[in-house]
């Protein structure tokens, strides 16, 4: 079977080098509108006329199975990215992490305009076609709210889609909903022969999904290539309030498996119950330690570091929403009192329970004393806290309790001297970021955002809950990063029936239309990495 690298080598053969195909690109803007910005009323107009076309390649695109673990559905999601910047006008590269590629692509409009880099996620999670409500997770499928119930119409409507009706498929939110709108928006102009106010590049990721883990890499490598005045994302989901989205900052994620050893093998419970210690209730004693009644962690100096002033509290708490509200739509009686709200909430590292596993339930139980126990442990990083810290921190804790490591699983030495067995494995993966809300990027990208919806209807935020791959920019690059963020907070990513309304899509067009025409007036910004 042909190798992923070497189909791609095929793919680019034929195409003309990078520097002659730019030379070709900067002669045809020259001919093109100077850069102007579009009145609300133009964005409005244009972006419905062209609503229908939009949904159309984006149907397209979603069609695509793209699971990154499968190289075949990463080789042609790239031929169709790769066919997809060159209709627009723009010339690739692949670049390569080891033997991962990425789609690169660039258009200069005019050599005196600055650079800014997009970011676009192109793989999604798995689809498992048994739990979603329709025979495709990748075939699209629009619907409509009938009395609570999500229920499927034609995608022939000759009046037009309803703002509230949804696109059901894998990755219409996360995220090539939102790559199709750049796209889409890009399009829009050059109909309207308006000539974008900066020079772009795009960087296509297809292993988000799994943390990108070879994208700093990538990134250092090619260093020059990638430089640019700022890095927009496209990618994630708007605030719970729904309004569109700036997003300033994201947090980091570190990952830890607990294993607690009990006896060598499952035991009958009748048998050995009372005698053989169940490692169950010492994995719950463990866990139930490093928590209080109200959800804040336990573990010493956990939230060291992070001191929010009066200034950047009052800034968090006037964010729209309803907390209220929110934990109605949430089904809790009461939220973990970590912040005072839920966007305070957002500004510190969190620790969950991911999963634990242990014997068997409902249809499959049995009467047995397990063997072992074990949790998956997901820790959310503030820039205050590092990773390596973090993950010490609890290391050091399960030692506090008695614990003894084992490096796989444990030998009959370690199980004749240590009753409280336990392996530990970790790994760290997106580091967070966080750029300053009134930095020149943020004034910058506000003006445009006041212009096409209006001041107080969208949210700037300091930071998302999330996790996103976008620290190697900042700081190889010394460049702030904003996510423009739009598909719907009730979108069910990573679940089945993952969906995006019509009105988020089309608000989404309409952001990157807000901005690509606004003129840039950069300067050094304050950008708080890791």
């Amino acid at each position: 079977m042909e190798s992923l690298k070497n189909y791609v080598a095929r793919l680019i053969y034929s195409r003309a080098k990078l520097h002659v195909g730019i030379s070709m690109i900067c002669l045809c803007a020259s001919l093109s509108l100077a850069a102007q910005s579009l009145s609300q009323q133009d964005i409005e107009s244009t972006t419905n006329k062209y609503l229908s076309k939009a949904i159309s390649e984006l149907n397209e695109f979603l069609l695509l199975a793209n699971n990154s673990n499968y190289p075949a559905q990463i080789r042609q999601n790239l031929t169709w990215c790769v066919e997809a910047m060159k209709k627009r006008g723009f010339e690739t590269r692949i670049l390569y992490s080891k033997d991962v590629p990425h789609v690169y692509a660039q258009r200069q409009y005019n050599a005196k305009l600055p650079w800014v880099l997009f970011y676009l996620q192109i793989d999604g999670q798995l689809a498992d076609s048994a739990n979603w409500n329709q025979k495709n997770p990748y075939e699209a499928t629009l619907k409509r709210n009938v009395n609570g119930q999500w229920q499927s119409i034609s995608w022939t409507q000759p009046n037009g889609y309803d703002p509230a009706w949804r696109i059901f498929a894998r990755s219409a939110s996360d995220s090539k909903g939102p790559a199709m709108a750049l796209l889409s928006s890009l399009d829009i102009l050059k109909e309207l022969k308006v000539t974008p106010a900066f020079n772009i590049k795009i960087i296509m990721d297809f292993q988000e999904e799994l943390r990108s883990p070879l994208l700093p890499q990538l990134v250092t490598a090619n260093k020059d290539l990638l430089q640019a005045k700022m890095v927009l994302i496209m990618d994630d989901t708007r605030h719970v309030s729904n309004l569109p989205t700036l997003n300033f900052g994201a947090r980091g994620i570190a990952t830890i498996q607990l294993k607690v050893f009990g006896p060598r093998n499952d035991l009958h419970s009748g048998q050995y119950g009372n005698y053989a210690p169940n490692p169950v209730f010492t994995l719950a004693q463990l866990l139930a330690g490093m928590k209080d009644d109200s959800g804040r962690v336990l573990i010493p100096h956990y939230y060291d570091g992070v001191d929010l002033s009066e200034q950047e509290l009052a800034m968090i708490n006037e964010m729209p929403g309803d907390d209220n509200k929110l934990n109605k739509k949430l089904g809790i009686a009461r939220p973990d009192q970590v912040g005072h709200t839920y966007e305070e909430s957002l500004q510190y590292p969190s620790l969950n329970i991911r999963g634990i596993s242990a014997g068997s339930v409902e249809d499959e139980v049995r009467t047995i004393i397990p063997s072992q126990a074990i949790v998956e442990l997901g820790l959310r990083l503030v820039p205050e806290t590092d990773g390596e810290r973090m993950v010490s921190l609890i290391k050091n804790y399960i030692a506090d309790q008695g614990f003894y490591f084992v490096k796989d699983s444990p030998t009959e030495e370690e199980r004749d001297k240590f009753n409280k067995l336990i392996s530990f494995e970790y790994r760290i993966g997106s580091k967070p970021f966080r750029t300053d809300l009134n930095s020149w990027a943020g004034v910058w990208l506000g003006k445009a955002m006041d212009r096409t919806f209006g001041q107080g209807q969208y949210v700037k935020q300091r930071t998302t809950g999330g996790s996103q791959p976008i620290e190697s920019f900042i700081t190889t690059l010394n460049i702030p990063a904003v996510s423009l963020r739009f598909p719907n907070p009730d979108n069910n990513i990573h679940a089945a029936n993952e969906n995006l309304a019509i009105g988020s899509f089309l608000e989404g067009i309409q952001i990157c239309l807000s901005e690509l025409p606004q003129k840039m007036n950069w300067r050094p910004t304050q950008v708080l990495p890791p």
